[in-house]
């Protein structure tokens, strides 16, 4: 199935049914008096999220959703039925918002949890109810209410605990391969993940945590270059990233400050709050590099990338350094949503700064 993560839809709540005008007549029967029901409510139109859809890929060829009308009321006392909602079941993690003022309109992030996306009009009121001791024979009622239309949008954000960011062919696909049952695409060419995958990483029998992996990042990301910031969303959530870093690129130029650096600075550019996340530095591909090697390389991009945060050298091919990095991660998230290393380098700084959680 297809991956999509946004849809733009429109929604038509049912109007209400209007209120009925009418008076009892049968023979040996004067002055009846007044028996017009009330008209029918609206059908509404509702989001509930469900765990068993993993995209929006329904919306994006259903995109005009409408609710039945209530029914017009009637004469002895009999009121219209009301229209059945509709319910739109969509992802868990699914951020709704009005197109027009862009305004949130419900942010469904746990399975089975339902909000209002148009409220169907309310149903008119028959004479029925104008009745009194001054008023025997009223002749009014009420229209029925009309049912809200909006245009919304659909965006679907995962729900992880750990968001793997890193370049083309850092070695994302091949890191969540190691660590957890997850399958993503790995070939030896850039881009090859091209939609986000999601991966349980079990430490031991009772203890894991959600790790997602989205496609890589590249320099002018900002400004369309590679797939953009379009999957950047998808990291919203996490309580963690872990920046992965190919510490022995190929023989073509590349260099890994210079690549982590641009990652940061896409980072700073799409949210200041994605921005100042806990994040850790994994070097992989250190199987690459000789034993003698590593340890300098290692220096080297530190001090140039002018990190002061935790790092962890691994190798995602051979699980060197894995399940480290899982115990640690893993030690973390069990310490609370306010624990964590924020030491952020933002290219070009002049000096280092520490965030502090």
């Amino acid at each position: 199935m297809k991956f999509v993560d946004e849809a733009i839809i429109e929604v038509h709540a049912g109007n209400g049914g209007d209120g009925c005008a009418s008076f009892r007549r049968e023979k040996f029967v004067p002055r009846g008096g007044p028996d017009g029901g009330d008209g029918g409510r609206g059908g509404s139109i509702h989001a509930m999220a469900d765990r068993n859809i993993n995209t929006l890929v329904d919306y994006r060829y259903a995109r005009i959703h409408r609710a039945q009308d209530g029914e017009n009321g009637r004469g002895s006392d009999q009121y219209g039925k009301s229209a059945s909602d509709v319910v739109l079941r969509v992802p868990v993690g699914t951020v709704v918002s009005d197109l027009e003022t862009g305004s949130l309109v419900a942010d469904l992030g746990r399975d089975g949890e339902r909000a209002v996306l148009a409220a169907g009009g309310a149903g008119g009121i028959g004479n029925l109810h104008f009745k009194s001791s001054t008023n025997r024979a009223p002749r009014q009622f009420t229209r029925g209410g009309a049912g809200e239309s909006r245009r919304l949008k659909l965006e679907l954000k995962l729900l992880a605990d750990v968001g793997l960011l890193g370049m083309p062919n850092a070695g994302k696909s091949t890191l969540i391969r190691s660590v957890s049952a997850a399958r993503p695409k790995v070939a030896d060419y850039p881009f090859t993940t091209l939609a986000p995958s999601l991966g349980v990483v079990r430490v031991d029998m009772n203890r894991s945590f959600v790790l997602a992996d989205i496609p890589g990042l590249i320099e002018g990301a900002a400004e369309g270059a590679g797939l953009g910031h379009q999957f950047l969303r998808h990291l919203a959530r996490t309580r963690l990233l872990l920046h992965l870093v190919d510490i022995a690129p190929p023989d073509d130029g590349a260099d890994p400050v210079r690549e982590a650096k641009a990652i940061v600075k896409e980072l700073g550019k799409y949210d200041e709050a994605l921005f100042r996340k806990p994040r850790w530095v994994a070097l992989n591909k250190a199987d690459l590099l000789p034993a003698g090697e590593r340890g300098r390389a290692v220096k080297r991009f530190l001090k140039g990338f002018g990190w002061r945060g935790k790092s962890f050298i691994i190798s995602a091919l051979t699980g060197e350094g894995c399940q480290a990095l899982a115990c640690a991660i893993m030690e973390h998230l069990e310490q609370g949503p306010d624990s964590g290393n924020r030491i952020q380098a933002r290219p070009g700084a002049g000096r280092r700064r520490q965030l502090s959680s």
